[in-house]
């Protein structure tokens, strides 16, 4: 008799333990199915859903009558490099202006760097648009050097393409060399020199800006290469230090007044180490 309860006991106790066991799973089962669909939802969010930059950037430009710098078909050869990439880019612009939320909300999730030379500008800019991510910078060049600067860089070894340095490089009066660090701790998949002014003798030129960013493509460790967007190529100055620095050969695409080139890293440039091109 007693076996007898023993073995009902036994049985009962066996089908509350699977009833516990399978709840457990159904569970443990549902919070995991709960929790991929929440990481799915959030996933699409991140990467379909418009950002906080971009909806401020519609509200901006459908509500004002002021338009971006470039026209249409130059802005397009940017947008589609962004587009092209599939990921987040680290686009670096020289200049604040019309077009830098547009610029920012185009590249969303990626880091996306204004440089200024104009503090009283850069407080208009920012008032309008606190999130930019923006410096001020100073420039030790004007316009009316830069044939000078384009003769003298040949015979210092510090602005050599296959020594040449940016930060702290004071020697070579075309090279940055005093920007925020932020600037120098990342790779640019992107350049876009549409700074700073360049159109009389004082202005700061933008000798610098480009021969800086041809020395920044040039040290890319990463794959791939370094586009670089150069606006107002109808002036001479932008014209003939592009063709110094930038190189012909590396020019893919030129529409208006904007010249896109690819760069690849110095590895994969000639053999001669004192001309850039």
């Amino acid at each position: 008799m007693k076996s007898r309860w023993l073995v009902w006991l036994l049985a009962i106790l066996g089908v509350i333990g699977a009833t516990l066991f399978i709840a457990s799973m159904i569970q443990t089962w549902e919070n995991n199915f709960l929790c991929s669909i929440s990481r799915t939802m959030q996933q699409q969010q991140f990467t379909h859903g418009p950002t906080s930059m971009q909806l401020k950037a519609i509200l901006h430009y459908a509500t004002s009558q002021v338009v971006p710098q470039q026209s249409l078909s130059e802005i397009t050869i940017t947008f589609d490099v962004l587009q092209a990439l599939h990921r987040p880019a680290n686009f670096l612009v020289f200049g604040l202006g019309r077009d830098s939320l547009m610029w920012a909300s185009l590249n969303p999730h990626g880091t996306t760097l204004f440089l200024e030379e104009d503090p009283k500008w850069f407080g208009i800019v920012t008032k309008d648009a606190p999130n930019l991510l923006a410096h001020t910078v100073r420039y030790r060049t004007q316009l009316r050097d830069a044939d000078s600067l384009l003769s003298s860089y040949r015979s210092e070894p510090a602005c050599f393409p296959a020594t040449a340095t940016l930060r702290g490089n004071e020697r070579c009066k075309v090279a940055l060399h005093n920007l925020p660090d932020e600037v120098y701790a990342k790779e640019w998949d992107l350049i876009m020199i549409d700074a700073p002014k360049g159109y009389f003798a004082e202005a700061p030129g933008r000798m610098a800006a480009i021969f800086s960013a041809a020395v920044m493509a040039r040290d890319r460790k990463g794959s791939g290469v370094t586009h670089v967007f150069l606006h107002d190529v109808d002036r001479k100055v932008e014209k003939v230090y592009a063709e110094e620095f930038l190189c012909r050969k590396h020019l893919v695409k030129s529409v208006g007044r904007l010249w896109h080139f690819q760069i690849p890293p110095m590895g994969n440039h000639t053999s001669d180490y004192t001309r850039f091109c």
